[in-house]
């Protein structure tokens, strides 16, 4: 082993297993072993959050035999860190000759040239597969701290935060599992709104805070048995400030990352009735008491409460609801969400340029229900940190139900139904863990 020579290995390391033990003793066969462990932000940016966070993916690798130094890899591209180190080997599994990895070896490839560096191409460890380690992990799911701190890491970590509405265990299971592929970058949504509005209407009741807490909580409940990423919850107006510091420390002890409350009073109309029904906001003063009231009322760092600013939807001015955002943040605000039932979404942009001059940092919050055209990239752009899809799941549903029953009603069978509008009975059942066909 020629010490003075420099080796340099990238891995994102959240699940050590004995193929990424073997890169490591052939690297440090070559020389002395520095590793790049990805960040959060580098790994979001083509697919799920890893479990661990940085520090301690970092503090594991410190501890492997072979390992002289650890450094950051702040994004996919060695490039940046390659320049830095100058290595003359960089040492990687034989897995990133093909598929979406290629491109990032004919870089490295490309730099290394630049000082006559080499890599090196280790054989494919058999019999250990990421992917499947992941899945396995989800089938034992999570605990409720580890899915709370996860909606903190993915706001520093990723550009957009995409968050789908959930009202029950098998909508929660599509937000879990649904993604596509787009450019061999892996998309899937980040975790789950747990909507007051959704909540009330599957269960054909008017969301006017009809439904009450424990009743939410308890039909949450089939969702986080069946989940593992973080959920927000649609707190509507927090109710009385007494009632409000038990809401969150229930919440906290679920293990829910946020609660969105809103700075209305009274009967809760939809926002998206507008000016059309009767929207009565809470003066700053009190509503800052709410929030400082729950923020001492919480006992972990990781719960978030968000302030729903809904100045916009009353017809106040841009002004008013800039002064509150910075009063709630004041407060202990741990973001702001900025509503609009305005199709043309300008406003809201206004109000994201205008809040970003003051403050650069705090999370903001958009529902984009009227505004849908925008992108995530333009949403993103403007400041916004998370979007929610507030109630897509139940909107697309019903249409379909009503089909279905339309059909059978009109054929007086259910052939076409089974055949035009629902899934095949076994994939639905293999949907749902632990109900797949045990085998003799």
């Amino acid at each position: 082993m020629e010490k003075c020579k420099k080796v340099y290995v990238g891995m994102s390391a959240d699940m050590i297993h004995p193929g990424h033990l073997n890169i490591i003793r052939e690297a440090s066969k070559l020389g002395s072993v520095t590793v790049g462990v990805l960040t959060d932000a580098a790994i979001a940016s083509y697919k799920r959050l890893p479990y661990l966070d940085y520090e301690q993916r970092a503090e594991i690798v410190k501890s492997i035999k072979g390992v002289d130094s650890v450094i950051p890899q702040e994004t996919l591209d060695y490039v940046p860190n390659l320049e830095k180190l100058r290595p003359d080997y960089v040492v990687h599994g034989d897995d990133w000759i093909d598929g979406v990895q290629s491109n990032t070896r004919k870089r490295v490839i490309k730099c290394l040239l630049e000082w006559g560096g080499k890599v090196v191409d280790i054989a494919y460890t058999k019999g250990f597969s990421s992917t499947a380690m992941n899945e396995r992990i989800k089938e034992i799911g999570t605990t409720p701290e580890i899915r709370q701190k996860r909606l903190r890491r993915l706001i520093n970590a990723k550009p957009i935060v995409r968050i789908l509405e959930s009202h029950n265990g098998l909508t929660g299971l599509i937000a879990e599992n649904a993604s596509v592929i787009i450019n061999g970058v892996k998309h899937e949504f980040d975790g789950m709104w747990s909507s007051s509005l959704t909540d009330s209407t599957s269960k054909g009741k008017p969301d006017i805070e009809a439904v009450d807490l424990t009743t939410r909580l308890h039909d949450l409940n089939d969702t986080l048995e069946c989940t593992t990423k973080p959920v927000i919850f649609d707190g509507d107006t927090g109710g009385k400030v007494e009632h409000f510091v038990f809401t969150v420390r229930t919440l906290e002890r679920l293990g829910i990352s946020a609660i969105i409350i809103e700075d209305k009073i009274g009967l809760k109309q939809n926002s998206l009735f507008g000016t059309d029904a009767v929207q009565t906001q809470d003066s700053i003063e009190s509503f800052c008491h709410k929030i400082r009231s729950g923020k001492n009322a919480q006992v972990t760092d990781s719960f978030m409460i968000i302030a729903r600013i809904e100045s916009l939807i009353a017809g106040k001015s841009m002004e008013d609801a800039l002064e509150r955002a910075a009063a709630y943040v004041k407060a202990g605000a741990d973001g702001v969400m900025i509503h609009s039932k305005d199709k043309s979404g300008m406003d809201i942009k206004n109000f994201c340029t205008c809040f970003r001059k003051i403050d650069s940092t705090t999370p903001i919050v958009a529902v984009p229900t009227t505004y849908n055209q925008f992108t995530e990239s333009e949403l993103a752009s403007w400041g916004i940190n998370v979007v929610i899809y507030a109630n897509h799941m139940l909107r697309s549903a019903y249409p379909a139900m009503l089909d279905c029953a339309k059909s059978i009603l009109t054929h007086e069978r259910s052939l076409e139904a089974s055949n035009d509008y629902c899934m095949p009975i076994k994939e639905i059942l293999e949907l749902i863990p632990g109900t797949k066909a045990l085998k003799r």
